[in-house]
């Protein structure tokens, strides 16, 4: 990197929304994705009886160690590197992302009409450094009829979003109230990733 560059950060995941967020922050980023041979998905496994805040914190350790290691092995020039994972949490259940449309209306219709949780831990790694931290949210849904549910799971939206919806889309128009960050929910905490950012470095408002 020359000195006339801005100071930059890789992102380790494929979330557009987490993309879009730091160009918004105005955050100069480069994606650094998983390799075809890794198993980037059997991170996200949850082990029995895991707790929805501990599973969320140990898959983000997990990513950011796994693309730590991709960024030495490509030989790419030193930056932050940055990690989230978004959980939603109904109690102690954990709905993660659906595997099909018949799994995405179960757990829209568990979510109807009910106060839930999203989590998403942030993780930033740099060298030998690691700054971690946890945004939780409650997020109250209206009660939802089967043709919504319906409608909204044909509609494709659900599908790789965990807990079956994504609040800056159509799902939006169904939640009463949320108490905690928007950003979280979307899937990257403004405030806790603007601390870890701080921590590694970078000048950010």
């Amino acid at each position: 990197m020359t000195k006339t560059q801005a100071p930059f950060i890789y992102l380790a995941s494929q979330s557009p929304r987490r993309r879009e967020l730091l160009t918004q922050w105005g955050v100069r980023h480069e994606l650094l994705l998983p390799d075809a041979d890794e198993d980037a998905e059997s991170l996200e496994a949850a082990h029995p009886n895991e707790a929805p805040a501990r599973y969320v914190q140990r898959v983000t350790a997990l990513k950011l160690e796994a693309a730590l290691a991709r960024l030495k092995r490509r030989g790419l020039p030193a930056a932050p590197v940055l990690c989230a994972d978004t959980t939603v949490a109904l109690g102690r259940r954990i709905l993660g992302k659906p595997a099909d449309a018949v799994e995405a209306r179960r757990m829209l219709t568990d979510l109807s009409g009910r106060t839930h949780r999203v989590l998403t831990a942030v993780a930033v790694g740099k060298g030998a450094r690691r700054w971690t931290a946890l945004s939780a949210s409650n997020v109250r849904f209206d009660a939802l009829t089967p043709t919504q549910i319906r409608r909204y799971v044909e509609g494709g939206e659900p599908m790789g979003k965990a807990g079956a919806y994504a609040i800056q889309g159509h799902a939006g128009l169904w939640i009463r109230r949320i108490t905690g960050s928007h950003t979280g929910i979307v899937g990257l905490p403004a405030f806790e990733t603007a601390q870890l950012l701080r921590a590694a470095g970078l000048s950010i408002l």
